[in-house]
């Protein structure tokens, strides 16, 4: 029986040290973490309520529509100014001469009055040829551009519509102008 118990201890010794040297388990890596995952972008806004546009109307319909008051109101035509007691066109005027002329060709059913203005200093009859001088400078330089004579006219009011009542040198810079009158339209 001695031996019998031996060979029972004997083999459970050995089965003992068998579960001890079978394969290692790898060690247990740390879980990984989480992905992160990104905020989900905002919800893109709802597109525009549909509107119905206005139609289009070219820019020469729309001002063949509008009173001469309108466009007159409208800025399209600027003035230019001149140097004391002169009525020579300025080098710095002539390219507002220039859009004036090219608004003018565009828009062919205008007709203008070219005003010469003067600043206050001088005799009524002085700055009323004075004036004078300066719309036909302007006149002239006009259809030197191409613009029909026929759809302008000159006219002078020397001193008597100033735009500026400072007696300045600022103040009378501005009286010193000739200014585009939009007077009425072509048939």
């Amino acid at each position: 029986m001695m031996k019998k118990t031996a060979l029972i201890l004997f083999s459970a010794a050995t089965l003992a040290s068998l579960g001890a040297c079978g394969p290692k388990k790898p060690p247990v890596a740390p879980p990984a973490p989480a992905p992160i995952v990104p905020e989900a972008p905002p919800p893109a806004p709802p597109p525009p309520a549909r509107t119905e546009a206005p139609p289009q109307v070219d820019e020469y319909a729309r001002l063949r529509a509008m009173s001469a008051e309108e466009i007159e109101k409208s800025g399209l035509l600027a003035e230019i100014y001149f140097e004391f007691d002169k009525a020579e066109i300025r080098d710095a005027d002539r390219d507002t001469l220039t859009k004036n002329a090219a608004a003018l060709k565009r828009f062919d059913f205008l007709r203008i009055t070219v005003e010469g203005h003067c600043d206050e200093r001088g005799t009524v009859e002085y700055n009323l040829a004075l004036g004078e001088r300066r719309s036909r400078a302007a006149y002239d330089y006009l259809v030197s551009l191409g613009v029909p004579a026929d759809r302008m006219k000159t006219v002078s009011y020397g001193k008597e519509v100033p735009v500026c009542q400072q007696a300045t040198e600022e103040c009378w810079q501005k009286n010193r102008r000739a200014h585009f009158t939009v007077t009425g339209k072509t048939k």
